[in-house]
């Protein structure tokens, strides 16, 4: 039987492990967003809604949560010893290590580069210096507080 593009949307939609996905993300943003905005580091509505939906890095890292609701969430409806959880956990380690290693240390070396760029601009030695983006990434606590939230998100979709 072959179902059309609207049903097999309609599948997704009300897929668990989907949900809970989509789900752990969002709270991981709304909870970054709080963060910021009881904080007073929000100063536009354009900023807000930037935080809500896009932006990366903070308190708690939304990658991992997502990923950690995708493994738990799958430890649930396969096993823990099937091939599609052990691809899944493999996921959420990859994951993690780049939001605490590789995306943490670029962003340090991009922040670094500016403020050197900056100053030869300054001193007028390069004139020409663009400011490289920023990638901000993780610290372990928001990586594990991403993980527990995406952990219990997992387990409310798996047994409710």
């Amino acid at each position: 039987m072959i179902l059309s593009a609207t049903e097999q949307l309609q599948l997704l939609l009300q897929n668990p492990v989907f949900i809970g996905c989509v789900s752990s993300w969002f709270c991981a943003q709304f909870i970054k967003t709080l963060i910021k905005l009881c904080s007073g580091k929000v100063h536009s509505i354009e900023e807000l809604f930037e935080l809500l939906i896009w932006r990366t890095g903070g308190m708690p890292s939304s990658h991992t949560a997502l990923v950690a609701c995708l493994s738990t969430s799958i430890a649930f409806r396969s096993g823990l010893d099937s091939d599609l959880f052990i691809l899944s956990f493999c996921f959420f380690m990859v994951t993690i290590r780049d939001a605490v290693g590789v995306r943490r240390s670029s962003g340090n070396q991009a922040k670094a580069l500016n403020e050197m760029g900056s100053e030869l601009k300054k001193s007028g030695i390069w004139e020409a210096f663009k400011k490289v983006k920023e990638v901000q990434g993780h610290t372990p606590l928001e990586v594990f507080v991403g993980s527990l939230l995406g952990f219990f998100i997992g387990v409310a979709f798996s047994v409710l």
